[in-house]
């Protein structure tokens, strides 16, 4: 069994907001890397000629690894022996760039016991990454079955 930090569906309380105790620096090699191994072909994200003629001047990161960043780095918070249901209203507000720290800070919206699986609870989250200067990079809501 694994013994982790996260918090258990009875300890999760509805409009509780927990920050990740970590962040991550994202590197160029990251974002090339998780560009090519998913066969995006956006030019923005691995062409520093290219990005080079846009409005940011410079590649941003894969919006999808923005995503699964800041899914991993909530789980310890929320849903480190949970399943994650999906996610819903992913929104990117603000672009993220190599040498960016991002961290997580979710906040819990609901919270009931399954109608369909006996001994587990649904979650529903928000979370939101932020920057370095605590600027919302992006924002999804997700929710997770954890035993009950």
């Amino acid at each position: 069994m694994i013994s982790g930090v996260s918090r258990t569906y009875e300890e999760l309380e509805v409009g509780a907001v927990y920050r990740s105790r970590f962040g991550r620096t994202v590197l160029e090699a990251d974002n090339v890397w998780f560009t090519l191994l998913t066969l995006n072909t956006n030019p923005i994200h691995f062409d520093a000629a290219y990005a080079a003629t846009t409005e940011w001047e410079r590649p941003l990161v894969d919006s999808t690894f923005t995503l699964a960043l800041v899914t991993g780095l909530s789980v310890a918070d929320v849903s480190e022996r949970g399943v994650n249901l999906g996610w819903r209203e992913v929104r990117l507000p603000a672009p993220v760039f190599a040498g960016d720290t991002i961290r997580a800070e979710t906040e819990v919206l609901a919270k009931r016991e399954s109608r369909s699986r006996p001994g587990f609870g649904i979650v529903t989250v928000r979370t939101r990454g932020l920057n370095q200067r605590d600027e919302a990079v992006i924002e999804f809501e997700r929710s997770i079955m954890l035993p009950l």
